[in-house]
């Protein structure tokens, strides 16, 4: 039987409180910013707790401002993990090899255009030539892909206005500054109903998977696995449940690159992506 010295005790102390080190470090969690950063900070805080009591993993919550700050951050790895859009995560995987966790399985992602409750526009060749306000460059389906389909597919031209967010562009059309707006159903239902009131969906996208929650590859098989799970499990209990709808994920499903975003490369969306916008 091998007797340790004292020095040896002091290596083997050593290397047990650097590997707790090394594991109690918080996984940082990047949300895409879809909604202001105190709406996000709602919206994604009580996930995390309930990830750290299920999972015994802690988590720091990343927010932010802008899209350029979030893209620059997840291109360059730093978020251990991330919740982006689709065209993200082929972005995502290709660079950092971000692999995606779960996704909401009941719903697709559909970009929609819209215009003011009383104006003269009926339909998509009445905007022609017309001043379009999106979100970012990158938001997919409410910018990305709608750019990509009114130019290829609806021979649309537009004068295009970036506003920041979601919430902005809605409202540079309620204000005029705009006549038409790209975004997503889920974020026009959450804007107040005054100005939810005084817009209207006059043009749809296909749709596609949604949003996924991505690990970078440096996150342990079994950390992962455990997210996973935890997230899947959630969706048992009726506190659970409120948490996940919350962030648009009411019924989570196992998410694969490969099934549900790697075939947006065929849609040659590059052209229209915008790095470091």
């Amino acid at each position: 039987m091998r007797v340790f010295s004292f020095a040896d005790l002091k290596w083997i102390a050593l290397l047990l409180l650097v590997s707790f080190a090394v594991q109690a470090k918080p996984l940082t969690v990047a949300i895409v910013p879809q909604f202001t950063t105190t709406q996000t900070f709602q919206k994604w805080q009580p996930l995390l707790d309930q990830l750290s009591k299920q999972t015994g993993l802690s988590f720091k919550l990343k927010v932010y401002n802008n899209f350029p700050d979030f893209e620059r951050d997840y291109l360059q790895g730093e978020p251990d993990l991330v919740y982006y859009n689709p065209y993200h995560q082929v972005k995502g995987h290709l660079a950092q090899g971000y692999v995606p966790l779960v996704r909401d399985g009941k719903r697709k992602l559909t970009g929609i255009i819209v215009v003011g409750r009383d104006s003269p526009y009926q339909q998509l060749d009445d905007l022609d030539g017309k001043t379009f306000s999106f979100p970012a460059p990158n938001a997919f389906a409410a910018s990305l892909y709608m750019r990509a389909l009114l130019t290829e597919k609806e021979a649309l031209t537009h004068h295009t206005h970036y506003s920041g967010s979601h919430s902005n562009s809605y409202r540079d059309v309620v204000a005029g500054r705009a006549e038409a707006a790209g975004g997503v159903f889920r974020s026009l239902k959450k804007q107040p109903k005054r100005i939810r009131d005084q817009l209207r969906v006059i043009y749809q996208t296909p749709g596609n998977s949604p949003h996924p929650l991505s690990a970078h590859r440096r996150v342990n098989k079994k950390s992962r696995e455990k997210i996973t799970q935890a997230i899947l499990l959630m969706n048992n209990d009726p506190a659970g449940k409120a948490i996940l709808q919350n962030i648009q994920m009411s019924h989570p499903v196992k998410a694969s690159h490969l099934r549900d975003y790697q075939p947006l490369n065929r849609l040659g969306l590059e052209k229209y992506h915008v790095s470091g916008k």
